[in-house]
């Protein structure tokens, strides 16, 4: 009986700190998403260009 409380609360340590990785490795996907969208708007700014005076 006392192992399975020490592995409980092993796992749930271990569910705490897997949710703050989660956050963390989260964090910088948000910071990047400025940036991919300001690409993409190029990309598509470079298509029209590129259409408007493909000769």
């Amino acid at each position: 009986m006392n192992r399975k409380s020490k592995w409980k609360r092993k796992k749930a340590r271990k569910s705490d700190s897997g949710d703050w990785l989660d956050i963390l490795l989260f964090i910088p996907e948000l910071l990047l998403l400025p940036f991919r969208l300001l690409l993409w708007m190029l990309r598509m700014a470079g298509k029209a260009l590129h259409s408007l005076f493909d000769w």
